[in-house]
């Protein structure tokens, strides 16, 4: 059993280690205008949050969840503004700058003339994503908890559901990066991920709209991520969670299985 397991771990540990080497030359390369856009990412959802969560939210009322639940309209806006965060700060990392990096750059063609692989690269990149995410989750959950819109305890929860939120798209940002072909492509995504903050139960409880639309939405990896987040910021009970994780954990390797083989045929053809 030994001599079955150990060799499998040395090479689990050499994977994790050239991953962190391709993560660890993203923060090498760090200039002060990019935590400057590090800054503006958070402040989009931050004043989407104040202006309607808030201000618009002084008009609605409560809101009353499925569960029977009670709250507040900032509090029910509140967490998908997080998923949106956390999404945002993935999809950027792992769509514009992945793509820039590999197809202008070439910057990748050098490093599979190391004993780096595919999916080594794809998981570097994917943990230095990870690190823009992350600092978006833990400064808005800062927030939240600040402004009352949920209890420290459950905040604590939160962070590591926004991380596996940004997992999710980050990995799914490293897949659609390598179908890109031009820069044009990423208007198209961008579109594509507004449609989504628009339309993923993150102003109005999917209930509200009609039965079509509403499996449509609720098929959506934003809503899955936006239902996770809220259902643990308000404490919602039950095991409706576990669908929205399972979902998640399902497109994160999903994503990284198709992005390597992408990564492979593509740098080695």
């Amino acid at each position: 059993m030994v001599a079955l397991v150990l060799p499998r771990l040395v090479a689990a540990a050499g994977t994790a280690r050239r991953s962190a080497r391709v993560a660890g030359r993203n923060v090498t390369a760090m200039k002060l205008s990019y935590w400057l856009l590090l800054v503006s990412g958070l402040l989009e959802p931050l004043l989407y949050l104040l202006a309607i969560g808030v201000g618009v939210g002084a008009l609605v009322g409560d809101l009353t969840l499925p569960g029977g639940q009670v709250v507040s309209y900032a509090t029910f806006v509140a967490p998908a503004m997080l998923a949106s965060a956390a999404m945002t700060g993935a999809l950027a990392e792992t769509t514009f700058n992945f793509f820039g990096k590999f197809k202008q750059l070439k910057l990748y063609d050098g490093m599979i003339a190391t004993p780096l692989r595919p999916i080594e690269i794809a998981l570097g990149e994917l943990g230095w994503a990870m690190v823009r995410g992350s600092a978006y989750s833990v400064a808005f959950v800062v927030v939240l908890v600040a402004m009352d819109l949920t209890t420290l305890s459950r905040g604590l929860v939160v962070v590591p559901a926004a991380v596996l939120v940004g997992f999710a798209f980050g990995a799914a940002g490293l897949a659609l990066a390598t179908f890109m072909r031009s820069w044009q492509d990423l208007d198209l995504l961008g579109s594509v991920q507004f449609t989504l903050f628009l339309f993923s139960g993150t102003f109005v409880p999917a209930e509200a709209y009609p039965q079509v639309l509403r499996w449509l939405v609720e098929v959506t990896p934003l809503y899955r991520a936006v239902h996770l987040i809220r259902g643990v910021c308000v404490g919602a009970d039950g095991w409706g969670w576990l669908p929205d994780v399972a979902y998640l954990l399902v497109l994160t390797v999903l994503g990284l299985v198709v992005a390597a083989r992408r990564m492979a045929t593509l740098l080695y053809r």
